[in-house]
Formats: structure tokens, sequence, C-alpha cells
């Protein structure tokens, strides 16, 4: 199923919905009560009433993660360019709920930094609780998938040892607009990832460059923290970010970035003057 969270008026709270060709089907449970085991995904009627998507506003996919968990420098290529060693073990860091934005919303690039970069990334939605997960059972612990972009500001990411300040600045973590469940991505380690700055392809790659796959970013993560129904794990990126060319024109204000995964929807935001 491609899940999405809208909203028909600007004044309605979100409703879950699951998308069927070109129109949406409204549910009536939310998708915490879903990954909290409270409620299951209903059966699809054979004639569904649907509402035009386009008529829609979309929300986060997973509004409120207990954990957002990402890992660093997690493709080849993009270790590469970033003139760096590939890690010998998955680079865990964080963002905060903050940094969760929709399809379609706004950016805003704060004055306070000037090195604004995009980051497609494979984003994993746990659906069970992991604590000591092997790595040939890890996948069964995944409820869905997502597009993400992890956007950065670099100049504030590399200020420190910790990555964190550059990472996590509101709305910095655009995902969806869909979370497609686990069935219908058999094979997360062969899916193309792409990435447009206004209209221009930027990165062409696949998952298959990942150094540490997402079973065994699930595994590694589980042996010291217990991951959660609702915890999103964000993959990294692959080459042909704005930090690994010699021209380095940044992000700015008016700039629009889509980034797709293959099969999974293509996320769409622009960048706007805080």
């Amino acid at each position: 199923m491609k899940l999405l969270n809208f909203k028909q008026n600007a004044a309605d709270g979100f409703t879950l919905g699951v998308r069927l060709g070109n129109g949406v089907l409204p549910l009536d449970v939310t998708i915490e009560a879903v990954l909290s085991g409270a409620a299951a995904l209903p059966q699809i009627p054979d004639s569904p009433d649907l509402l035009p998507e386009s008529d829609l506003t979309i929300g986060p996919p997973i509004p409120n993660p207990g954990k957002i968990l990402c890992v660093g420098l997690n493709y080849r290529q993009h270790a590469a360019e970033s003139g760096l060693a590939v890690p010998e073990t998955p680079v865990l860091f964080s963002k905060f709920n903050n940094s969760v934005a929709a399809a379609d919303e706004d950016i805003p690039l704060p004055a306070a930094a000037v090195q604004y970069d995009y980051e497609v990334e494979l984003a994993v939605v746990m659906g069970k609780r992991a604590r000591n997960v092997p790595v040939d059972e890890a996948l069964n612990y995944v409820f869905g998938y997502m597009t993400a972009n992890d956007l950065s500001a670099r100049d504030l990411q590399t200020r420190t040892s910790q990555w964190l300040l550059g990472k996590t600045l509101d709305k910095f973590f655009p995902a969806g607009p869909y979370l497609v469940t686990a069935d219908e991505v058999p094979n997360p380690q062969n899916l193309r990832l792409r990435t447009w700055l206004n209209d221009k392809l930027r990165q062409d790659s696949n998952t298959a460059d990942m150094i540490f796959t997402v079973a065994e970013i699930i595994s590694y993560a589980s042996r010291y923290m217990t991951l959660e129904p609702g915890d999103v794990i964000t993959t990294g990126t692959p080459q042909g970010v704005i930090m690994g060319m010699a021209e380095k024109n940044w992000l700015k204000p008016g700039d629009v970035v889509t980034v797709e995964v293959e099969g999974l929807g293509q996320l769409t935001n622009t960048m706007v003057a805080e």
C-alpha cells in the first residue's frame, strides 16, 4: 500500500489514506494506531469512493517519530566525492522532530548559515520493536519505506566534530509523500535514487552502492538501542551533493529540490528565506 496523511481543508486535522491510482481512499485509522498495533489497515472495498489527490494537502507520513536515526557516508561514491575513507562501521547521528516536513512544504533557510545542501535518501519506518536483531531477520521488522531529503547546512555541520547542528534545523527532514508498505519493496538494495535542482538532474545512483545495507543498519543500531514502531532510519545519500562539487553553488531561496526513490514517489520542496 501507498499510505499518506492528508487534509481537504486547512482547518482539518490530517487523515490517513491509501493511494489507489490517481485517487486517495480515506481510512478510519491513524498511522500511529497501525504502527502501535492498536488497529489494522482495513480491507480495500471493491468500488472505493476516491478523493482526487491533486485537491489534497499532504502531510508527513510519520508526523511524530519517536526517533529519527541517520546514517552518514553510507554510499561508496559519496565517501569518495567527500574525500573521506569508507567507514568500518555505520556512522550514526540524529535529527529531531522539529525537522519533520511534508511534500510541497516550503523549507526556511535561516540567515545563520550559508552552505545549504540536498541529500536524497531511502528512509525506513520500523514496524516492530527491535533489540539485538540478526541481520538476516532485520527486514522483518520494517513497516515501510519513504523518500526523504536529509537537508544539511554544511557550514554548521562541520563547525565541530558533531554533525547535529547542521542537520536538524526546522523542516530539514522532508519525507513522503507516501509511506510504502514493505511488501511492495521486496529488495531495498536495488532502488534508483535521484535528485533534481531546479529541474536539473544532480544525483542519480542506486541503493546497491550502500556500504551498509538496510538490514545491516537495523541490526547494528538494535545492538545499542531499542528501535520502536514508528522510528525512522534514513540510510545515507549517494554522490552528487553540492558539497562534493568543485563549484559549490549552495541552495538559496527560490530553489526547488525534487528527490525520488524508485517506487516510493517524488518529494518536492521549495527553499525560502526564513
